[in-house]
Formats: C-alpha cells, structure tokens, sequence
C-alpha cells in the first residue's frame, strides 16, 4: 500500500510541475519484464537488499535505493526528483 501510495504522490508532483511521465511500481519477480520499459527504476527502502539483484536485470537503465526520509514522509516530489536526476533531468 505504501509503495502505491508513493507513486500517486510522484504521478500528482510530476502533473504539478508539467512533467509528462509514467510512473508505476512491479513486484520483484516483474522487474525484468519491466526493466526495459523504464528510464529509470527506484527501490523502496524496504528492499534495498534487492538493488545488485535488480542492477543485474536492468542493463543500462539506472537503479536506485529511494531516499529512506523522503520514502517514510512520502514525499513525491523529493522522489520524483531522485529519480529526474538519475536520468538527467533536474
């Protein structure tokens, strides 16, 4: 539930802001299947033991842990900015 909470946070700060984007969240064992289909790919804290695992499955596609504080205060806008800046964009 946190982490479907997370992204309507980052979908309604990217629509604030202008920004067209697709966020959404897959389990682990969906990660590969989507690897390819994202610019850019956030853990949640809570599986960070994940990060090599989903590193080696993701290709050149940046891979992150989200920020613990942001991630607990749900703060979309600091995550959305994370990931931005993983791609590029900030």
């Amino acid at each position: 539930m946190s982490t479907s909470l997370m992204v309507s946070k980052m979908q309604a700060s990217a629509a604030e802001r202008g920004i067209e984007a697709t966020i959404w969240a897959v389990p682990e064992a969906e990660a590969q299947a989507n690897a390819d289909k994202a610019d850019v790919i956030l853990l949640g804290p809570q599986v960070r033991f994940l990060l090599d695992k989903i590193k080696a499955v993701a290709g050149d596609t940046p891979v992150e842990v989200i920020d613990m504080m942001a991630y607990g205060m749900m703060d979309g806008a600091k995550v959305l900015d994370q990931g931005l800046k993983l791609i590029g964009h900030e």
